[in-house]
């Protein structure tokens, strides 16, 4: 008998661009450039195969091999998902949960496990983390986080194949921005809880917020100026920001350490 999968049904909410921020951040991601094996999945996918379809997409344009499968605890998703994609290569569904159900021997380089957590307790995200990353690749990542429902604010942690997170990502859009602190509503469940006075994340989150206001001066030359200047003052104040490169899009990495529960 196949066992149960683990976890429960996602909310399936998830709709078109919705994750274009970390689809785009995983495609230029070092370990899905260096693995000889570019198997990704889409942990709890949603209602339909829109995500994992432009997941596909999207990282082919950086690995033309690349393969996703789509994994969902709700049989009729799954069902409806291949029907969607019957005649897409390079794409699958199956029916699963954090125990990662891959056919073969074969282990994703890359698990995205966006907007799940969110529905479970904070006690509960440590031994998730370790059964999802205890089916990846030696050098594989697990990207776990949250994002609004249009996909202009998001936020994912990076974690690595020994369940240990390695930094946090904030991704905003840019224009019209009032204020970056709006991330703090869609951390990770690692995290949402912690935005108070005396967690780390909570003066992360300060400190982003005031170096865009203090930015402001530079605002006539665009939002990108704006936000690499005041990402700039933070790295300047001893943030340890990590792919700088990516600022132009309005995101900032940070290593978890700096932001961890405390």
């Amino acid at each position: 008998m196949t066992p149960s999968p683990v976890g429960r049904p996602t909310r399936g909410t998830t709709g078109t661009n919705r994750l274009r921020r970390i689809d785009r951040w995983i495609a230029r991601h070092p370990v899905l450039r260096r693995t000889d094996d570019p198997l990704v999945v889409d942990l709890g996918f949603g209602a339909s195969a829109v995500t994992p379809l432009e997941l596909l997409s999207r990282l082919r344009r950086s690995r033309p091999d690349a393969t996703v499968l789509g994994l969902e605890i709700d049989p009729d998703r799954v069902s409806r998902a291949r029907e969607q994609a019957e005649d897409v290569p390079g794409i699958s569904f199956a029916r699963g949960g954090f125990e990662v159900p891959v056919p073969g021997e074969r282990r994703p380089v890359v698990i995205r496990a966006m907007n799940v957590l969110r529905q479970y307790d904070e006690a509960d995200v440590a031994e998730a983390w370790t059964r999802m990353c205890g089916r990846l690749q030696p050098d594989g990542i697990l990207v776990e986080g949250t994002c609004d429902e249009i996909g202009r604010i998001a936020t994912w942690a990076e974690v690595g194949a020994d369940a240990v997170p390695r930094t946090l990502t904030v991704s905003l859009r840019l224009s019209g921005l009032d204020s970056p602190a709006i991330a703090a509503e869609r951390l990770p469940k690692a995290l949402i809880h912690r935005n108070v006075d005396g967690e780390r994340v909570h003066g992360f989150v300060a400190s982003l917020d005031r170096e865009w206001a203090r930015a402001a001066s530079v605002a006539p030359f665009g939002p990108v100026h704006r936000w690499r200047t005041a990402m700039q003052a933070l790295a300047d104040a001893g943030w340890p920001l990590v792919r700088r490169d990516r600022w132009r899009l309005g995101e900032v990495g940070v290593r978890w350490e700096a932001v961890a529960p405390r």
